[in-house]
């Protein structure tokens, strides 16, 4: 684990979406936790900007999140003019830094592969972080590229794979359930699981990003990048720590396992959302947003089932899906146990399996029992345990600064991961592109396609 702290941030694609509405939020609400000590902000791109309206921009993401640390940072902040796929000028940027120094990849994925071939040209200051954004390449020969030209110019720990949908409070939240209750991990294994599913659907739209979500579409995006993480979080077997050694290698371990349900990735269903209404927004079509060339096909919901070749899973289903502009948004992991054995002859009632819900936002927890229920004791009636999980001291993007600033690994994605999330995907990705799987509609504010039925 890298033990000296990070002292100046440099974020290369200063003036894009990223930055001012995850980036710059993020780092005021790891400002605002009260641990955060003195870091300067450089921020680069090509818009000609000088520090004074740089400064204006800082101070305008982080007015939600304001604190002394936060406005100290925002009022020094300094801004380069620059093009960041030129040596020369990417040079005189880290030269200018202090201290040890962060690069932080705001970049769509083929400009942020352009800048690691870059950096492979000239001499870099001891100790410097690259953090880079998924998708990490553009499939499983790229990422293997890209992560063979990185390991020319630093360590594997100087590399930073950022997954902002793992943040810590989520990552421990999984752990300390699974690992620290008796009741959960013998459970959680076939054939007592019947299926899990991991379910990321949101209201928002495409909010914009038609320029990198059109060529990406749900399965990149989400499926690829973020989900098959939490997949391998919640399938993992117990790690010795929660070091990033410990944890990142389980994690591998089941990815290495993982694979589509068939073959030819048809397993797989698709759609896009048509015009429609999400409380007071009326949304266009997918194929009427700007900058969206219907001719690509880009999916906006993705649902993929994999299975894991191992011991603990052989043979239980995990469902994968994903969605943009549907009306009940939810981040959910249900895992749903399979029918006791035998029930009494004589008890009635209840016949749905029990499942176990663990909400990532809101992080919470439900546990559905089967018991007697009032009136009838012959009738069984469904009822809930909930409780409510550890919540977060900062946000998503929050935790992935902290964890970079201060030089702890554990929310970074590992170089053979990030290869394997994209073998994974590969045939499912094959079967969209030849068309074998059909690209179905929803209505922007609905739960999907009628034919694929409640999620």
């Amino acid at each position: 684990m890298m033990t000296a702290r990070i002292e100046t941030l440099i974020i290369l694609g200063a003036g894009g979406d990223l930055t001012s509405r995850l980036l710059l939020p993020g780092l005021a609400s790891y400002l605002g936790g009260g641990e955060a000590q003195k870091l300067t902000l450089i921020g680069v791109d090509r818009q000609e900007m000088d520090d004074a309206a740089w400064q204006k921009r800082v101070a305008t993401s982080f007015a939600a999140q304001a604190s002394p640390a936060a406005d100290a940072v925002a009022s020094a902040a300094h801004y380069v003019q620059a093009d960041v796929t030129d040596a020369q000028q990417v040079r005189d940027v880290i030269e200018s830094a202090t201290g040890r120094v962060a690069l932080y990849f705001a970049l769509p994925p083929a400009v942020a592969h352009q800048v690691v071939s870059v950096l492979a040209t000239i001499d870099l200051p001891e100790g410097i972080v690259l953090a880079l954004e998924k998708p990490f390449g553009s499939d499983e020969a790229s990422a293997r590229d890209l992560n063979r030209v990185l390991q020319t110019i630093v360590p594997e720990q100087q590399v930073f794979r950022v997954d902002h949908f793992l943040g810590k409070s989520t990552v421990l939240n999984l752990i300390g359930l699974r690992f620290a209750n008796r009741v959960f991990e013998p459970l959680l294994a076939a054939p007592n699981v019947a299926k899990v599913e991991l379910i990321f659907d949101e209201a928002l739209a495409l909010e914009g990003r038609a320029g990198y979500y059109d060529r990406a579409g749900a399965v990149v995006d989400m499926i690829q990048s973020h989900l098959l993480l939490v997949m391998a979080l919640t399938a993992m077997e117990p790690p010795a720590s929660v070091s990033s050694e410990d944890l990142r290698g389980s994690m591998a371990q089941v990815l290495r396992a993982t694979r589509v349900q068939s073959i030819d990735g048809t397993c797989a269903r698709r759609a896009r959302y048509t015009a429609g209404t999400i409380g007071d927004r009326s949304l266009p079509s997918y194929v009427d947003e700007k900058g969206v060339n219907p001719d690509f096909g880009t999916e906006t919901l993705a649902e993929v089932t994999f299975e894991i070749d191992n011991w603990r899973w052989a043979g239980v289903p995990f469902v994968l899906r994903s969605g943009k502009a549907i009306g009940n948004a939810r981040q959910d992991i249900v895992i749903t146990f399979a029918p006791v054995p035998h029930l009494p002859y004589g008890l009635t009632g209840s016949e749905d399996p029990a499942k176990l819900t663990i909400s990532i936002k809101p992080a919470t927890l439900e546990l559905d029992l089967i018991v007697n229920g009032a009136g009838d004791p012959f009738t069984l009636d469904r009822t809930q345990l909930t409780t409510t999980l550890g919540a977060p001291a900062m946000s998503a993007y929050g935790e992935v600064i902290a964890s970079l600033v201060e030089g702890d690994p554990v929310l970074s994605v590992r170089g053979d991961v990030a290869e394997q999330c994209w073998r994974i995907v590969a045939p499912v990705l094959e079967a969209f592109r030849t068309n074998q799987v059909p690209l179905e509609e929803y209505e922007a504010g609905s739960s999907g396609p009628g034919s694929w039925g409640s999620a």
